[in-house]
């Protein structure tokens, strides 16, 4: 497949639905509801809305992982469902799931294998993420010592390390500090000059001002604006008259002042409101609709649960030994693994019951110490991969 174009589509979609059902097959939750959507190849477009807005449900949609009730939907050219389409995309989910025991580089290595990336290209392109990110001087720590924003940052670098045309990122500034925000969006932004195309999910408003091309707004499942930034953000109901340097005396007397002063007005032009206060109008204006939503709405007081007193002693050890029968972090999902799904919501349920993650062998996990040939112990992320030691060839390039 051919990187795709600027400007030619990469995801279109007609009429797209998702509806989630219960046992009888009746409508529980209308996430999506019959949307029109086109991103373009070398944009950054943004995809905002509140919490249960369908965002998530869009996004699952396009990378395949739910199918649609109604309407069609197509990915670089291909139904999502296409197995070759994945390899072109990269994708950030909200919340990281990776092997704690696993260090970044043996992270990226095994990402890599799984695109069927070779050995050497795999090791520059994991040196080469992990000093993008900043994380080069912790190569070799287990990843489940992290911080969140650390998390992130090696999420980010996961999501990059088969150089996909087309990128979707969720909540990618989520737990960095400013720093990290910054470099995140100086990477957007140099990823589109570049001329590969990103959808990018956030409640961070001005992240999403700072890089985003074209933008909608999602409430109920349902499109409530859509256009680029200036046009969004325009404000229609004042005018900004620009002239050069004034002193207080002559803003009392702006009309007559102006022509004796000698001043011009080097520009007029509509100011653009803020895109949280867009947004907020946006939600309001449907909530005074009485618009349908599945998802948050405006909060009220808090639950009286979390008003009782904290537990003490005994009851707070019984609470924390129930707490640890959890699930634990997702594991990776092969293709061939994903169920069908039938149309009845269950794929993500059926994910959930394979998702902990095979596990680690049985010895002490230690810093890797790297070696002149490799800073991958091949032979763990070989059994990550179902393989025998030393299945994969070391000429591979």
């Amino acid at each position: 497949m051919v990187m795709s174009e600027r400007g030619a589509p990469i995801v279109e979609a007609r009429g797209l639905s998702r509806a989630f059902r219960d046992f009888w097959m009746r409508t529980r939750a209308l996430a999506v509801d019959k949307i029109d959507l086109d991103i373009r190849g070398g944009e950054v477009f943004g995809l905002l809305g509140p919490n249960g807005s369908g965002k998530s449900t869009t996004i699952k949609m396009i990378l395949g992982l739910l199918k649609p009730t109604a309407g069609r939907l197509s990915v670089l050219g291909r139904p999502p469902s296409d197995v070759a389409v994945k390899r072109h995309i990269g994708f950030l989910p909200e919340e990281s799931y990776l092997y704690r025991y696993l260090t970044p580089i043996e992270t990226l290595d095994y990402y890599g294998r799984l695109f069927g990336i070779g050995r050497a290209i795999r090791r520059r392109r994991s040196e080469q993420l992990l000093e993008m990110v900043g994380l080069a001087g912790v190569a070799h720590r287990p990843v489940g010592e992290f911080s969140k924003g650390m998390m992130r940052r090696i999420g980010l670098a996961q999501a990059l390390v088969n150089d996909p045309d087309f990128l979707i990122l969720d909540e990618p500034t989520s737990g960095l500090d400013p720093i990290g925000t910054r470099q995140v969006k100086d990477l957007i932004v140099d990823l589109r000059a570049r001329g590969k195309t990103i959808l990018l999910s956030s409640h961070l408003l001005g992240d999403v001002q700072d890089v985003c091309d074209r933008m909608v707004m999602l409430y109920g499942g349902r499109i409530r604006a859509s256009g680029t930034v200036d046009e969004l953000l325009q404000d229609t109901e004042s005018t900004i008259i620009r002239t050069g340097r004034i002193d207080q005396g002559t803003i009392q007397r702006i009309e007559e002042v102006l022509r004796s002063s000698g001043q011009i007005i080097e520009q007029v032009d509509s100011p653009r409101q803020p895109l949280e206060g867009l947004f907020m109008d946006i939600v309001e204006k449907a909530r005074l609709e009485r618009v349908q939503t599945s998802g948050a709405t405006t909060g009220g007081e808090t639950a009286e649960f979390l008003q009782a007193e904290p537990a003490q002693g005994a009851d707070l050890v019984e609470q924390l030994a129930a707490a640890e029968d959890g699930p634990q972090a997702a594991k990776v999902v092969m293709q061939d693994d994903v169920p069908k799904d039938d149309g009845s919501g269950t794929v993500l349920e059926s994910l959930m019951k394979d998702s902990v993650p095979t596990p680690i062998p049985a010895r002490k996990r230690e810093a890797i110490k790297p070696t002149a040939d490799s800073d991958v112990d091949d032979s763990v992320i070989d059994k990550l991969m179902g393989k025998k030691p030393g299945g994969e060839s070391d000429d591979s390039a």
